[in-house]
């Protein structure tokens, strides 16, 4: 039976199932600039300041994910970085030494809210009865000396455990202290207590964890609910796929879609269907919320950028085709190593694949890549130049190297307005 359509005040397309047609310009940049306001991408400074600023961030978006690529800075401070003003690299590790933070597995290696802990609980049991992370070490008397060493020493580093073997098969092949560590972090019983230069420094999680700290393990019903919860805060929308993102357990898998299927019934959900014909879920409120305002200022982000990451929302949202590079041979790149995504506005519109060459103090842009209309051309570019200028600080730069821009015809727009800022630029033949 089909369902009848009525026009909401707002002119979006309503139906009597509780379907929302997004249709037209006018839907799909509303639909965006509430997706960019609830990621903490839309208005300047969402989160506010500094540490404050970084730990609200973080625990409004639920996870910032870690990454070991450092052709520029690491990818969580990058993602700090876009949303928290006067953000610097130094304040993630402060934040996770002082307890306000834990690193652990959320779809992949990344910091969380420490006040959020008690949902790591599952993921670890799971590991302890052999679910979750099978191919591990068994070997329970090294794990034991490890941790009384620990408990001895303090906190250490697998660096701190000699490696006595002499058949060693090459980087990949971990060392059996490494190995055992990384079980003990993974059931519980060791923590993260410092990353410093990215190095990570292991300590007993009772000696970690904040007094009073809630650790409850949840229901999966509740940790459901959280789930559900922080997707439609930190994301504005999403569909049962984006909520059980690296999700593998079955139990939870369900209930999450007990719970969806719940909330449409009871209207607190209701369907979001694109132009390309891909469904989404919002809060029944979600196209008669105020149109938030567009951040008039560009942004550099990271590949695994809380917005970014899961590129098929990428695609429906912003129309935007996003593929990090590195894993790709250099014959078949079409944009570079790591090129980082420009969000403009509303608009994603082009990428740039660059580099710190930290001890020449340059950030070299191998590509800008300016994927908009020749009429928006001019202001993406003028965007793009003051950005570059704040990006290149950030990476600890005091010059800006661009060697190829496509269109050509925009390079002599950057060459213009760039050496207005702290940065100057070099633009060179490819």
């Amino acid at each position: 039976m089909k369902s009848i359509t009525v026009v909401s005040t707002q002119g979006t397309l309503k139906t009597a199932n509780n379907m929302i047609k997004i249709q037209g310009s006018t839907d799909i940049n509303k639909v965006r600039r509430l997706v960019l306001d609830a990621q903490g991408l839309g208005r300047n400074q969402p989160f506010g300041k500094s540490h404050k600023g970084a730990l609200a961030a973080i625990e409004h978006l639920g996870y910032i994910q870690l990454d070991s690529i450092s052709v520029i800075e690491r990818a969580h401070n990058h993602t700090w970085s876009s949303r928290v003003p006067g953000f610097t690299p130094d304040m993630s590790n402060e934040l996770l030494e002082d307890g306000k933070i834990y690193e652990y597995w959320a779809h992949a290696a990344s910091y969380l809210p420490m006040k959020n802990f008690r949902y790591s609980l599952p993921d670890k049991k799971s590991v302890r009865d052999g679910v979750l992370h099978k191919r591990r070490s068994e070997d329970r008397k090294l794990m034991a000396n490890i941790l009384e060493r620990i408990e001895a020493e303090g906190p250490l580093g697998s660096k701190d455990f000699e490696d006595t073997r002499e058949n060693k098969t090459g980087w990949w092949d971990w060392k059996p202290a490494k190995k055992a560590i990384e079980v003990l972090y993974l059931e519980g019983d060791l923590m993260i207590s410092s990353r410093k230069n990215f190095q990570k420094t292991y300590d007993l999680t009772e000696r970690i964890l904040p007094k009073n700290l809630d650790l409850t393990e949840p229901t999966t019903e509740e940790w459901a609910k959280h789930l559900v919860n922080q997707q439609f805060a930190c994301h504005g929308m999403a569909h049962f796929k984006s909520i059980a993102y690296g999700r593998r357990g079955v139990q939870l898998r369900a209930e999450i879609k007990k719970r969806i299927e719940a909330q449409l019934a009871s209207n607190d959900l209701v369907e979001l269907t694109l132009s390309n014909d891909e469904i989404y879920l919002a809060p029944r409120d979600f196209m008669d919320r105020p149109l938030p305002a567009a951040d008039p200022n560009l942004k550099i982000l990271s590949p695994f950028d809380n917005l970014v990451i899961q590129r098929k929302r990428l695609t429906d949202i912003f129309a935007f085709d996003y593929l990090i590079e590195c894993y790709v041979p250099a014959a078949k790149r079409r944009y570079g190593y790591f090129s980082l995504p420009l969000l403009f506005k509303d608009q994603m519109v082009g990428r740039i694949d660059c580099k710190a060459l930290r001890a020449e103090k340059t950030l070299r842009v191998n590509a800008a890549f300016i994927e908009v209309d020749e009429k928006m051309q001019p202001q993406v570019c003028r965007a793009l130049a003051k950005a570059l200028d704040t990006f290149s600080a950030f990476q600890g730069c005091d010059k800006v190297v661009i060697a190829n821009v496509v269109p050509q015809s925009c390079a002599s727009l950057l060459q213009r307005t760039i050496g207005k800022g702290r940065t100057t630029l070099t633009m060179t033949a490819d």
